[in-house]
């Protein structure tokens, strides 16, 4: 028996990367995965490889009310209800404080921030009548600690950190468990140097080559982390196995924010 059996997930940002790792993992582990993206040839092509009567793609903008709204009914409609949210899907840009535009701010809020909050506020009910189940919210390592030119980012996932830690009160007596992962840098399309913005124009073979000299001096575990073991943590705390465990922001970062390097 898988640790997910009969349970359905609905997944954002599950076409690629972090997201499309745990839909294969909690896939793999018996759920009915709803798998929600605004990538629509990788999230239909994804759910064809998983089939049909276990994973089934919906275009979901995650900053729209109207589309979360679609989004859990149809997870009733292809697999008769919801019983877990993974609020994956998020987007980075790096900029100095003092170079970034409102705009691109409030892009990331809409993403990250608004995103987490709507999709919390649609999924609970949902959840409640089924009986109860889980969420597990996409936070960072950079909401518990400074790094520069993620200002935005930053200030967003320490925002789902708070409102984790929130909703975790407020749906305990509705039988629904409510976390946070918060994963140092993970190897996935939202890291790729190509995807830097604004005051940081850089050569992507260059700076990749400098990322990876990064963590093997930095970072404890000498290396960045795997999109499949963030996963992992979150299939964690989708299941039993967490069943005493809410309103916590859980670390994943190779030993980033053990402490200080000395040597």
């Amino acid at each position: 028996m898988g640790k997910l059996d009969g349970r359905v997930v609905l997944i954002t940002g599950a076409a690629r990367g972090q997201g499309e790792q745990e839909a294969r993992l909690f896939a793999a582990e018996g759920a009915n995965v709803v798998l929600a993206d605004v990538l629509d040839e990788a999230g239909e092509r994804l759910a064809e490889e998983l089939g049909q009567e276990r994973a089934r793609y919906v275009r979901l903008d995650v900053s729209r009310e109207d589309d979360w709204a679609r989004g859990v009914e149809f997870a009733h409609e292809a697999f008769g209800g919801l019983d877990g949210l993974v609020n994956n899907a998020g987007i980075l840009r790096f900029n100095a404080l003092v170079h970034t535009p409102l705009e691109e701010y409030l892009a990331v809020v809409g993403v990250n921030q608004v995103g987490a909050f709507l999709g919390m506020r649609a999924a609970a009910p949902a959840i409640e009548a089924a009986g109860g189940g889980t969420i597990v919210n996409t936070s960072s390592a950079s909401a518990l600690t400074g790094m520069p030119f993620v200002t935005a980012y930053a200030a967003t996932k320490a925002a789902v950190v708070g409102m984790t830690r929130v909703a975790a009160l407020e749906l305990a007596p509705k039988g629904i468990r409510v976390n946070a992962v918060c994963p140092g840098g993970v190897d996935t399309p939202m890291t790729n140097p190509e995807a830097a913005t604004g005051a940081l124009p850089v050569d992507a073979s260059a700076a990749a080559e400098a990322n990876s000299a990064f963590y093997a001096k930095h970072i404890p575990l000498g290396r960045i982390g795997r999109p499949g073991e963030v996963a992992r943590l979150a299939l964690f705390l989708s299941c039993d196995d967490s069943s005493y465990i809410t309103g916590q922001p859980v670390l994943i970062d190779g030993g980033w924010l053990a402490g200080v390097q000395l040597f």
